[in-house]
């Protein structure tokens, strides 16, 4: 068995945390969302499956802008 390890020393502390925190947002909205549209609450779900999509797509463009 070959294990291949993954070079994280260019990662900063910084960015390791924004990406963390976003994670946890993207998880949170998302979990939140979909157990208000369970509860048949369509306005609340919605808003919290845009809010998930909004903090998905801040994760990608920081990420993008932070390896540039």
């Amino acid at each position: 068995m070959i294990l291949d390890l993954v070079d994280v020393s260019n990662v900063s502390p910084a960015l390791f945390i924004t990406g963390a925190v976003l994670i946890m947002l993207i998880g949170s909205f998302l979990s939140l969302g979909v157990l208000r549209l369970f509860q048949q609450r369509k306005r609340q779900g919605s808003l919290y499956m845009v809010l998930s999509a909004v903090s998905l797509l801040v994760l990608i463009w920081s990420a993008n802008t932070w390896m540039a």
